[in-house]
């Protein structure tokens, strides 16, 4: 448990993770560029880059918990996690907005403007509805429909909004037996959705021929569920580092903000998916 805290504003000591994060991400970004121009060896620096970068992300974020666990964040110091935390999320949010706008764009505009030009020679078989591949020679293909795989992880994702906010209000009463149940459902509500969606884009390239390379709407729709996708990957990391923390003891009914930003960045998610649900499944 987590020792009194302090009554000054903790300011932490020169690191070395910052030097350490940026050498893995030129690595991975280095080995990015060589596979993308065909260079097998790319993996190579990818992977040096991708351990760097989790031994980076375990190194500091320990370092950061133990810190708070001896009691060297105040009040004030946790207000600064929480103004960060929100403006975090708010730029997530302006994240998916540009996607979300781009969607928009194609559908509501550029699709319909083009359907509508009185020029037959560039586009003779092209019709301006919703889901198109695109003017030229747009392949053949099935949208994904909103009943099915998309309706089964709505449910889960809104199910594991309820669940981790049963962990909570278990950490508020300091009822720790519940904490660690309401985590681990969210945890495996979240891995079944992720489960999920790798099968329903099997799926999409294989029988509907659905891909990336499918025209506007196939980049739309997977450059939308793709990154909402690492997000929960991203977000049901986080609660396995919390489930974990929670085991080992950390966190109080009164001191409790690492749990809180987790919660707060999984109904993030949750939104989003309700969002992509309406706005992109159901075509």
């Amino acid at each position: 448990m987590a020792n009194t805290q302090t009554t000054g504003y903790y300011f932490a000591p020169p690191s070395h993770w910052p030097v350490v994060g940026s050498i893995a991400l030129f690595f991975l970004a280095f080995g990015g560029v060589l596979l993308f121009n065909g260079y097998g060896v790319g993996w190579i620096s990818f992977a040096i880059g991708f351990f760097t970068l989790l031994y980076m992300l375990f190194g500091w974020f320990g370092t950061v918990i133990r810190e708070s666990e001896g009691g060297l964040f105040n009040q004030q110091v946790d207000m600064s996690f929480r103004w960060a935390m929100s403006w975090f999320i708010f730029s997530e949010v302006m994240f998916f907005a540009a996607f979300f706008g781009a969607l928009f764009y194609a559908r509501v505009l550029s699709v319909p403007w083009l359907g509508d030009l009185d020029n037959k020679l560039l586009w003779p078989n092209f019709s301006g509805h919703w889901p198109t591949a695109g003017p030229f020679m747009p392949p053949e293909f099935s949208p994904m429909h909103a009943f099915g795989i998309p309706a089964i992880n709505t449910l889960l994702l809104l199910s594991s909004g309820v669940t981790v906010t049963w962990a909570h209000w278990a950490l508020k009463k300091g009822d720790r037996s519940n904490l660690i149940f309401g985590l681990s459902l969210t945890i495996i509500l979240g891995l079944l959705f992720l489960t999920l969606q790798a099968y329903e884009y099997g799926h999409a390239y294989s029988e509907l021929n659905l891909k990336l390379t499918t025209g506007v709407f196939g980049s739309t729709f997977f450059l939308l569920t793709g990154f909402h996708g690492f997000h929960v990957t991203l977000g049901a990391t986080m609660l396995i580092v919390i489930l974990f923390r929670s085991v080992a003891g950390h966190f109080s009914p009164d001191h409790h903000f690492g749990f809180e930003a987790v919660s707060w960045y999984w109904h993030f998610v949750d939104v989003v998916w309700l969002l992509l649900f309406v706005f992109v499944y159901w075509v």
